[in-house]
C-alpha cells in the first residue's frame, strides 16, 4: 500500500491578482458563442449538450467578468463607463448566478452574456492591454 503526499496548494487570492495574469482563451470561446447565436429559433439539442455548452460559457464568462471587473477598479468612481460596466458585471453576476439548465434559451443567455462581457472588456482595455486573444 502506497501512501502519497498532498500535492495541492490553496492559494489565498483575494484580490485576484493569480488571476490577473492568466490570458483569456478568447477566440475559441467567441467561435462558440457565434455558433450558438447562429442557432436557429427553433433549434433543439440534447439538453445534455446544452448544459456542457452552459458550463463552458458560463466557467468562461465568470473569467472575463473578472478582468473586467479589474480594468473597471481603475476608473474614478463617478466616470460613466464605470458606472455602465458596473452595470455590465451586475447583470453578468444576477444571470451567471442561475442554474443553468439544458434548454437552447440557456445557452443563448449565456453566449450574449460572454458577448457582452467582451465588448466591455474591449472599451476598458486597448488591445495591447487586454488579455490576448
Amino acid at each position: 500500500m502506497s501512501t502519497q503526499a498532498n500535492t495541492h496548494t490553496v492559494l489565498y487570492d483575494p484580490e485576484g491578482l493569480i488571476e490577473a495574469g492568466l490570458p483569456l482563451d478568447r477566440e475559441p470561446y467567441m467561435c462558440l458563442v457565434k455558433a450558438v447565436l447562429a442557432w436557429a429559433d427553433d433549434a433543439v439539442l440534447p439538453p445534455s449538450d446544452c448544459e456542457q455548452i452552459a458550463l463552458q460559457l458560463t466557467g468562461h464568462a465568470r473569467a472575463v467578468a473578472a478582468d473586467v471587473r479589474r480594468h473597471c477598479g481603475k476608473l474614478p468612481i463617478l466616470n460613466a463607463t464605470r458606472i455602465l460596466t458596473e452595470v455590465v458585471l451586475t447583470e453578468a453576476h444576477l444571470r451567471l448566478a442561475e442554474p443553468y439548465q439544458g434548454t437552447v434559451r440557456c445557452v443563448r443567455q449565456r453566449a450574449h452574456m460572454v458577448k457582452a462581457l467582451y465588448e466591455r472588456l474591449d472599451r476598458l482595455a486597448p488591445p495591447e492591454e487586454a488579455s490576448p486573444t
